[in-house]
């Protein structure tokens, strides 16, 4: 059969042919040179004229970490099983949204519901739980005292922002971490990853994401936007961290714990000017960076294996057995920095019992019961220990708050 007859077959029988001769044992083989020859002259014409029939990401025939190419060095110059194939084969194909809020969409906005992870909001509350730290810590030491209604409505304003900057976070990781994520299990089926979304597409939606996260940040204080533009560079910088430095998660601390800064200034006090919250905002921020690493050091075990194949970096693979040493370390540093933020914010013992004890307790039993060789089971801990530390520290301050604001009530009566 010549060439030019075979490249005129149905594809699916061209992919037949073709693979049935690649998989052939080679001491069964009683090829000619001429069939050889044509074997070859098929592959290089699917190459050239069939680029979508899996001809990216190629590994050289010597790879003999892949066994088809391994069996049969002599037959083609060219692995045919890529990366990304060898990786999904065992796994299930992208499947359209059957139930919950990705369901009820349009399809056409599924991808982009996708990008911003709306199905998946716990790093929404990850971003929020410093922003509504700090609104509490801060409350109390506004002049005058910021009553309840305001805490609660600067604490709603921030959680709108928290939902539409963490979307544009994750669109601005997926463009950095298109060429990467085809090939790592959990996030193949992202949607650029997949191809359901263009690069510029997403790019444009992640504009208008800013945009209106702009409009939100206006809606605070003017001195708002000193503090909060800066953050964007944290944004940009954490998926660039991740290629040069084991320690990514750091990056991603500065990143989602800024909130714990924005609290002040929202409620009228100039950090600049006050050197008390200024110490408080401080000792928070850097409380909340502990806990961020602390939180996706765990979540950086569920990608530990495919990390090291696609040369991604991340503190988990650096520091595999000494995790929970770390774990350890980082939860006393969190909790020593966020006593330190009440002493300097004024803070009463219900702050210390309830924020301070309760988070010792709660990281304390999610270290000690989270298995790191288990995807499940740190999945599991990085989504529930989310509401858990973050609700207690948010319960004591809140209390606090509340205390102190009725003891404030009382004072001004009697006077």
């Amino acid at each position: 059969m010549s060439t030019f007859t075979v490249l005129k077959l149905p594809s699916a029988c061209r992919s037949t042919l073709f693979r049935t001769g690649l998989r052939w044992p080679q001491s069964g083989l009683r090829a000619t040179t001429g069939s050889l020859n044509t074997i070859r002259t098929i592959r290089a014409s699917q190459i050239a004229l069939f680029p979508t029939s899996g001809s990216r990401h190629f590994r050289t025939s010597g790879d003999k970490s892949n066994p088809v190419a391994a069996g049969h060095q002599g037959l083609a110059g060219v692995d045919p099983i890529s990366d990304k194939d060898h990786l999904s084969k065992d796994l299930t194909p992208y499947e359209t949204p059957t139930k919950g809020l990705l369901s009820k969409l349009p399809s056409s906005w599924v991808p982009y519901a996708e990008l911003i992870r709306i199905n998946n909001p716990t790093g929404t509350y990850y971003l929020y739980f410093p922003c509504l730290f700090s609104t509490l810590l801060a409350a109390p030491l506004a002049i005058p005292m910021a009553s309840p209604l305001s805490v609660v409505g600067t604490s709603l304003l921030f959680f709108s922002g928290a939902l539409i900057m963490r979307g544009a976070g994750c669109a601005i990781n997926d463009l950095w971490d298109r060429n990467l994520d085809p090939h790592v299990a959990r996030t193949r089926l992202r949607p650029i990853a997949r191809g359901a979304l263009t690069p510029f597409n997403a790019l444009a939606f992640t504009g208008v994401q800013l945009f209106m996260g702009l409009g939100i940040l206006l809606q605070f204080p003017y001195q708002c936007l000193f503090y909060g533009i800066p953050s964007l560079l944290f944004v940009a910088a954490y998926p660039l961290a991740k290629r040069v430095t084991y320690y990514p998660q750091f990056v991603l601390g500065l990143t989602f714990s800024w909130g714990a800064i924005m609290g002040f200034p929202a409620l009228g006090i100039d950090l600049l000017q006050n050197s008390g919250a200024l110490t408080a905002a401080a000792f928070l921020y850097t409380s909340n960076v502990a806990w961020t690493v602390l939180y996706d050091m765990i979540y950086a075990h569920m990608d530990i294996k495919d990390d090291a194949k696609a040369g991604i970096k991340s503190i988990a693979l650096r520091h595999d057995k000494q995790t929970k040493q770390i774990l350890s370390g980082l939860a006393v540093t969190q909790i020593g920095l966020l006593a330190a933020a009440g002493v300097a914010a004024g803070a009463g013992p219900v702050f210390f019992v309830g924020s301070c004890g309760g988070a010792a307790v709660t990281l304390a039993i999610m270290i000690k019961k989270v298995d790191l060789k288990s995807v499940k089971d740190c999945w599991w801990w990085f989504v529930n220990g989310c509401w858990i530390t973050g609700g207690v520290i948010s319960v004591g301050l809140g209390a606090d708050y509340l205390a102190r604001y009725l003891h404030a009530e009382t004072e001004n009566k009697d006077v």
